[in-house]
Formats: structure tokens, C-alpha cells, sequence
């Protein structure tokens, strides 16, 4: 960023007053208009940055771009790229890449420029040409969840994001995650597709874990938003118990008591009803005896038994 120093007002009182330093905020271009690309530019105006550019293919996205952005729009990524200081490629993962190369190899990068993508999964390699260019790169990644743009737009700040950068865009990273609303965390370049997995994990494998839950109770014979309605509460209760207590004394159930008995139940039904879903069962099951020793809620002899139980060694 670049610096200017405004003379403000002790020069009354003292000739030669003090100088506060302000960080002038770079002007931006948005390459890329998809929900998350369309609501950091909508974020970083009202930050105080000016978005001086959009860019991308589809005309109803720059539609979009321009009302969330007010940034000039274009289907050039290189022409967006030349009028900013700084250029978010937020493109989808698989087209970072090639998005960058195009820039560069028109001459959108040079020195002073500053190239941020934003994938969880990939690393610094993905702009490459850009640093080959003289630019600065970064990768910022918001932990979070979209479904639609008003979600994106009001769940970013207060999200954390992980950011991978070298020098000092380290402190620049932090200054547009703080912007953004977001709390920063830093994460190596080559740590960056195993916190993605797990980040996966955590969303889009609950969703699935819970769509499994639904069609069980589909299969019992609820509608749809009764199964909902049953089960979501016991979801509510479990993410605040984890908020408030970490995971692993939030957990209950049949193998944190030891109730070898319920899960023999559940093995036998599960193998008769939902197949698919009994591996599953077992798997998590293992993973969940393993917390339930760490909570000292679960002996030895009763953990050896489940574990027997859920690798099938032993009569169900």
C-alpha cells in the first residue's frame, strides 16, 4: 500500500506538529464474478478501496459485478488487470492458473502489482507467472459456506481466513482480511490441501451426514421437513455444546457411556436397512471410541469390545 502523510492540525500549539500517516488503499480489479469474487468487491468498497475493475466472460455476472462493485466492467481479464494495484483472481479453482498466465503474458503484472487468489486448495504455484512478472502474491481463503450472493455477502466478516504469503504481503494479507471483516490465520503453501480437506469436512460432509440423517427418517416414514424438524434441534444443540465446550467434551451417546449393547442394535439394523451406510457407521464409530478414551468416559476392556464390535470381529 502506499504511504501518504497528512499534516492535521497542532501546528497552533506546535510549529512543527506531528505527521499522522495514513495507508492509502490500493485500487483493486476483481477477476472473476461469482458469489465470492462479487462480495469481496462489494466488501472492499465499503472498506474504502476503490474496485477499479471487474472482469468476466458471462454478461449477467458483470451485470452483477457492477451493481455489488461499482467497479468499471470488462470481458478483458488483462484490461481489468492494468487499471489496479492489486488483482483478485477469484475465478474457480481449476481456471486460476490459465487466468494468471493470460495476465501475464499480456504484461498485466509487473513490479508494485499485487496478485491475490483465492482457493482453499491451492497454493502459491497457481500464480507463478505473476511472481515470474515482479509481482507480490498471496492466497487468502475464507473458512466459510456460500449458497447465494446475500449469504456470502453478510457471512465473510467474522470469518476466518487463511492466508499464505511471503514478506511483507503477510501484513498486507492481514490488512485486507481485517477489511473484509475477517479474522486472519496463517497457513503454509504445502499445509494448503489438508486444511482445505478438512474444511471440506466440516461443511459439505456435514451437509452429507446430515442428508443421510433425513433419509433414514425418510425411510421411517417422515416427510421431508418433519425429518427436519426432528432432528435439527439435536444438531442445534450438539454445534452450540461444540462452540461452548470444544469437541471432545460434547460428546454423548452410546459409546462415550459404553452401551455396547445399543450398538450391537445399531450394527444389526443398519446392515439390514441402510448397508451403504453401515460403513460408515463402523468407521466413525472407531474414530469416536478413541475420543470417548480421552474423556476417560469409555474403560479399556469396554473400548477393546466396541472396537471388535465395529471392525466386524465379533458376533453382532
Amino acid at each position: 500500500m502506499k504511504q501518504s502523510c497528512i499534516l492535521r492540525g497542532l501546528s497552533d500549539i506546535i510549529p512543527d506538529g506531528p505527521l499522522f500517516c495514513e495507508m492509502k488503499k490500493d485500487s483493486i480489479a476483481i477477476i472473476g464474478l461469482g458469489k465470492v469474487g462479487t462480495a469481496v468487491g462489494h466488501l472492499l468498497r465499503n472498506a474504502g478501496h476503490e474496485i477499479a475493475a471487474v472482469a468476466d466472460r458471462s454478461p449477467d455476472a458483470l451485470k452483477r459485478g457492477i451493481t455489488h462493485t461499482g467497479g468499471a466492467a470488462s470481458k478483458d481479464p488483462l484490461h481489468a488487470a492494468q487499471s489496479a494495484d492489486a488483482i483478485f483472481i477469484t475465478t474457480p479453482d481449476d481456471l486460476i492458473r490459465s487466468a494468471c498466465d493470460e495476465i501475464a503474458e499480456g504484461g498485466g503484472f509487473g513490479p508494485g502489482k499485487k496478485v491475490v487468489h483465492m482457493s482453499g486448495a491451492g497454493g502459491l504455484d497457481l500464480l507463478e507467472s505473476a511472481r515470474a512478472s515482479g509481482a507480490q502474491i498471496a492466497t487468502i481463503h475464507p473458512l466459510q459456506s456460500f449458497v447465494d450472493m446475500e449469504g456470502v455477502i453478510s457471512s465473510i466478516p467474522g470469518s476466518a481466513f487463511s492466508i499464505t504469503a511471503e514478506g511483507e504481503m503477510r501484513d498486507w494479507a492481514v490488512r485486507i482480511v481485517e477489511d473484509l471483516g475477517g479474522i486472519p490465520f496463517f497457513v503454509s503453501d504445502e499445509d494448503k490441501p489438508f486444511y482445505h480437506a478438512a474444511a471440506c469436512m466440516a461443511s459439505n460432509y456435514l451437509v452429507t451426514l446430515m442428508n443421510m440423517v433425513e433419509g433414514i427418517y425418510r425411510q421411517i416414514g417422515m416427510q421431508e421437513n418433519e425429518a427436519l424438524r426432528s432432528f435439527w434441534p439435536l444438531v442445534r444443540g450438539t454445534i452450540r455444546n461444540i462452540e461452548g465446550k470444544g469437541t471432545e467434551k460434547s460428546l454423548t451417546g452410546p459409546i462415550a457411556r459404553g452401551d455396547i449393547g445399543t450398538i450391537r442394535k445399531h450394527l444389526t439394523v443398519l446392515g439390514e436397512k441402510a448397508p451403504r451406510l453401515l460403513v460408515l457407521y463402523r468407521e466413525m464409530g472407531l474414530f469416536t471410541v478413541d475420543i470417548a478414551l480421552r474423556n476417560n468416559t469409555l474403560s479399556e476392556e469396554s473400548a477393546k469390545e466396541i472396537e471388535s464390535l465395529l471392525k466386524g470381529d465379533s458376533h453382532e
